[in-house]
């Protein structure tokens, strides 16, 4: 089965409906953290409902205890899973999100001149016999003005129905599933039996005339009788007396997706574990998810923040994520990708790849600044988690370090910090509210340890990627005198002839 290819905006539908505000999660930390890929993989296999239902846990604060005891019981249960997945499968047919229609505004009333479609094909027949017996003009006038008031009716609402007809085979699909999944006598389904019968009456009630099911009869029964503009007005009326049956059954059957999802997607990864509650930060071998073949690391943080330091390349970008995305499923889905986790259930904000905005001539250092004040404002609301990836380097080092400085301090002052810079200078600044860590390689193994990094390689690089041997040198006079300039300033001066 190919699955529709559904927009982000459509998945995050859902969400925004519901209430856009409610969320502890921004789009910031969502692009910064590549949660739109991990979505899109928790969401392979499955439908627009599962989809939107995992996209509005990853921003919702709430009590994931009871979803977990399914998903843990999917995890154990391969016959039930299967089973599961076969009767939720028409759900992956859906070609339309129906969030918005069902926990959106009320639909529009039905107008008070519907009923005429009711007898106007009807006319339009008898005035067509009359016409050809008794022959007179007037009647054949008549004839015809019935004839375009149908083409009228019909091309007037060709595109509305054709949209209705879309939603409404979505809807018939959810309700189908829903019946389907309450005849499955499980835990997991229990939600769902107590009106699964009624389910499967709602979707009969919004099906077609019998007339329309005809083969080659249903192309007649819509231009000659409207069938489908009378069945579009019958059934968005069927829709809005059943609308709070309707939102149950959604989110109850795109839970029940979701938890499916996440049980298959576990089902599949090499190692997890189920997190506990605590205040510490405690990710023993935690890997992320998005890497083929990831390097285990175990990663600790109590009240006090961390400092990360390392040389070009080494990961420390990667690292950040790997922390945020564990602390974000843990809050929201139960889990982390290691051997043990401990966590808090707070929320995690980043700044990690600000960019220049040319739409509104925002430049890379004002990025930097307006996020900057995004992570104190939320600061000073809630205690949270921030992780932060060179913060302020669109301006000059010393001002860079200064900006640095204050903003982590006062963040590390209201939550906790895990930031990595290669100002070493931070770390000394900082060493009240941060402590030093660094990430390394040693012997092909991806380490975290106490400290500062003590051995540099941006110039080696310079080496390593091509550049001439006269740069490389020029590079290295220039650092052994900002070096000592630093540690010793001085009025000096230095030729690069």
């Amino acid at each position: 089965m190919t699955d529709y290819p559904f927009v982000p905006s459509d998945v995050a539908l859902y969400r925004r409906t519901l209430s856009d505000a409610d969320t502890l999660l921004d789009s910031a930390t969502w692009d910064d953290l590549l949660l739109h890929d991990y979505s899109a993989q928790l969401a392979r296999e499955t439908s627009i409902f599962g989809q939107q239902e995992l996209h509005r846990r990853l921003h919702a604060e709430e009590d994931v205890s009871t979803s977990a005891v399914r998903v843990r019981a999917l995890v154990a249960d391969d016959g039930l899973r299967t089973r599961l997945t076969s009767a939720s499968a028409g759900l992956r047919q859906a070609d339309r999100e129906i969030s918005e229609t069902v926990f959106g505004a009320p639909l529009p009333s039905t107008p008070r001149w519907v009923p005429v479609l009711g007898w106007l094909p009807w006319a339009f027949l008898l005035s067509v016999g009359l016409a050809l017996g008794m022959n007179w003009l007037w009647m054949w006038l008549v004839t015809l003005a019935l004839f375009l008031s149908l083409c009228a009716i019909q091309a007037g609402y060709h595109d509305a129905v054709q949209e209705w007809t879309s939603i409404l085979n979505s809807m018939q699909q959810m309700l189908r599933a829903h019946g389907l999944l309450a005849q499955i006598d499980d835990p997991a389904t229990a939600p769902l039996r107590d009106d699964g019968a009624e389910a499967s009456r709602l979707n009969r009630g919004l099906g077609r005339s019998l007339l329309a099911y005809l083969p080659g009869a249903r192309d007649y029964a819509d231009w000659m009788f409207l069938e489908n503009v009378r069945h579009y007005f019958r059934s968005r009326e069927v829709v809005g007396e059943h609308i709070d049956f309707l939102r149950s059954s959604f989110a109850r059957v795109a839970a029940l997706e979701a938890d499916l999802a996440l049980a298959r997607h576990l089902s599949q990864v090499p190692a997890f574990c189920w997190a506990e509650q605590g205040d510490e930060v405690a990710l023993d071998d935690v890997v992320h998810p998005l890497l083929a073949d990831a390097a285990a690391l175990s990663f600790g943080m109590a009240r006090q923040g961390v400092f990360i330091s390392g040389q070009n390349g080494i990961g420390k970008s990667t690292l950040l994520r790997t922390i945020g995305l564990n602390l974000i499923t843990a809050r929201t889905f139960g889990f982390c990708y290691a051997t043990r986790a401990v966590t808090p259930l707070q929320p995690v904000y980043t700044s990690m790849q600000n960019d220049d905005a040319m739409d509104n001539g925002e430049s890379f250092y004002m990025a930097e600044l307006r996020r900057g004040q995004e992570l104190l404002a939320v600061a000073a609301q809630r205690r949270a988690i921030f992780l932060i990836d060179e913060i302020f380097r669109g301006t000059n080092y010393l001002e860079s370090v200064s900006a640095a400085g204050a903003v982590l301090h006062t963040l590390a002052q209201q939550g906790r910090v895990v930031v990595a810079s290669h100002h070493l200078v931070l770390a000394s600044l900082l060493a009240d509210s941060l402590r030093p860590w660094c990430v390394s390689r040693e012997d092909g193994r991806w380490q975290l340890k106490p400290g500062l990094l003590q051995a540099t390689n941006g110039i080696a690089l310079l080496t390593a990627r091509g550049f001439d041997a006269a740069i490389t040198a020029k590079a290295d006079r220039i650092h052994a005198w900002l070096s000592d300039y630093m540690a010793y300033p001085a009025e000096k001066s230095l030729t690069l002839g």
